[in-house]
């Protein structure tokens, strides 16, 4: 590989893209501009200025495990001056979303102190400057006064700044070499390169084709504008070594995948569909089985998204895979409310151009394909978040799948409705991450007002504990149960920061569903790594 220019080369498996904010790590709040400037202000300068001011106190922490998720940049305290710089560097490009983030704050202080139950037609004076024309103000049936975005309008606006958008190009080595993404930002580093592109960038397909298609590398080297001092650490990325192939499932049956927490793979042979995807990646030693982007179809139909947690929507999965995405169906969202941005909005901006928006009890029926969203409950602190479904698949008019996701069963006479409808399934995918960080850690940013310390505590994002879990099984009788969705491997500790013991809560919840549901003669599994399940002529066999 030392004359490789002009070669057809294929691109390597452990490649990933990073899509990046500002060199923070993207996730959906920072795509939508107003949750993107609530947690420009709140998230990103707040953990900056800890730093600069005591960068020991953030050494001290990322080395205990418990507080890997806490704010804490994890640089020991050698890259003060680059923070610091970041730190300048984002007061002056985002000073129009500081002021939007202001004017989000003001305007709810304002209607909570002038809004006293008369006509809200005078209050429109009294919106700050910078948000007339894209709110509508309104009371809620109790009385209480509030405001929606128009955020179609909002994303046509200034605040959607793409020039913050690049990509980081680098090897994975290791499971745990990065970071966790919500508080370390992605600074130079001689293994990665930074390239100045946005996420819809098509750029980003030609190069990921190249997993499973080989091009010619000066091509794509200058298609990606590679300096002569970048050049050295990009040819690594490529091989000449040809993949294996993608043996496509041929059978008369029904085949699922597990890749790792949420990510399931559904597979007939005239559909494929996969759920909530984050994928691991392949050429470097690890301990814990996987599967990655190597066993996935060229082509995927349907991509079904639970739910817009950054666990669930992870871009470097979904930019990597674009090219093979047939259609990305979400769930439909509360129209403008702060908390809950439109996903489909979200997906168009990047890229993604076939997105469907799904409601409770909606379906898309297919050839011998039911897909249908079932309401999703708990999980977001009980804020008003609409941006979340539970999917029943059903297959060959006869196999039934549930995907819960997070879903916490505290109303299970909402199940039995939907019971009613639906009938049994044959296999329920289960999340019990039953104890749930509080509420403040994801929507603290969004927050006008500190939520008092009891409340956050309480106000978890949870899904079920043994007793709700076993409430769904009592209702949808599954012959097969899978816990899932616990953010356990190894890879995932970026994203999830969870690292769990025989101790920890989840774990004694999942342990006891799952005994008792092999006491009930139902087959339990908590999921890890990587798991096959085939069901053919009324057999499931696991593999």
């Amino acid at each position: 590989m030392n004359t490789m220019t002009d070669d057809i080369v294929y691109l390597k498996q452990n490649v990933i893209t990073e899509a990046l904010f500002d060199r923070w790590y993207a996730w959906s709040h920072l795509v939508s501009p107003a949750t993107s400037a609530l947690n420009i202000k709140d998230r990103h300068l707040k953990i900056m200025n800890s730093y600069i001011k005591n960068p020991r106190i953030h050494a001290a922490a990322v080395a205990k495990p418990e507080m890997r998720g806490g704010p804490f940049i994890d640089y020991g305290g050698e890259r003060v001056d680059e923070i610091k710089a970041l730190y300048d560097h984002t007061l002056e490009k985002h000073a129009n979303k500081l002021e939007l983030a202001d004017a989000i704050n003001e305007l709810t202080q304002m209607l909570h102190s002038s809004a006293k139950g008369n006509s809200l037609n005078d209050l429109y004076a009294k919106v700050p400057e910078i948000l007339k024309g894209y709110v509508e103000l309104y009371y809620d049936l109790s009385n209480q006064p509030n405001f929606r975005f128009f955020e179609a309008l909002l994303m046509e606006s200034e605040y959607y700044d793409e020039s913050s958008q690049t990509i980081a190009l680098q090897l994975v080595e290791a499971d745990d070499q990065r970071p966790f993404v919500l508080s370390t930002p992605r600074l130079d580093d001689p293994k990665i390169i930074h390239c100045p592109i946005p996420m819809k960038d098509e750029r980003i397909d030609e190069l990921f084709d190249m997993q499973v298609n080989p091009k010619s590398y000066s091509e794509i080297k200058e298609k990606f504008g590679i300096t002569a001092d970048q050049e050295d650490l990009f040819k690594t990325f490529f091989t000449k070594e040809t993949p294996k192939p993608y043996e496509k499932y041929k059978g008369e049956g029904i085949r699922t995948r597990y890749f790792g927490h949420a990510c399931i793979l559904v597979e007939t042979e005239e559909v494929s569909m996969l759920v909530d995807p984050v994928i691991s990646y392949d050429g470097y030693e690890s301990d814990v089985p996987r599967y990655t982007a190597a066993d996935l179809p060229e082509k995927i139909d349907y991509v079904l998204i639970t739910h817009n947690h950054q666990d669930h929507i992870v871009f470097e999965t979904l930019l990597q895979l674009r090219n093979r995405i047939g259609a990305v169906v979400v769930p439909s969202y509360s129209k403008g409310n702060v908390q809950d941005p439109s996903l489909r909005l979200m997906f168009k901006k990047i890229g993604f151009k076939n997105v469907i928006e799904l409601d409770d009890m909606e379906s898309i029926d297919l050839p011998n394909c039911v897909i249908t969203g079932v309401p999703f409950l708990g999980e977001h602190g009980d804020l008003d978040i609409r941006s979340k479904l539970c999917f029943h698949v059903k297959l060959h008019n006869e196999f039934k799948v549930l995907f819960v996701a997070d879903s916490c069963n505290i109303e299970s006479k909402i199940y039995d409705r939907v019971k009613d409808v639906l009938g049994d399934i044959d296999v329920l995918f289960l999340g019990m991450e039953c104890d749930g960080a509080p509420s403040s850690w994801l929507y603290g940013p969004l927050m006008p007002n500190q939520l008092e310390r009891e409340h956050d505590q309480f106000r978890r994002l949870a899904g079920s504990n043994c007793a709700q879990g076993m409430d769904l099984v009592e209702t949808f009788n599954p012959k097969d149960v899978f816990v899932y969705a616990m953010g356990m491997e190894p890879w995932l500790e970026f994203i999830s920061s969870i690292k769990y013991t025989d101790e920890s809560r989840p774990i004694i919840e999942s342990n006891k569903l799952v005994e008792m549901c092999k006491a009930k003669g139902i087959r339990g599994e908590r999921l890890f790594g990587e798991r096959t399940l085939e069901y053919m002529n009324e057999e499931i066999v696991l593999i």
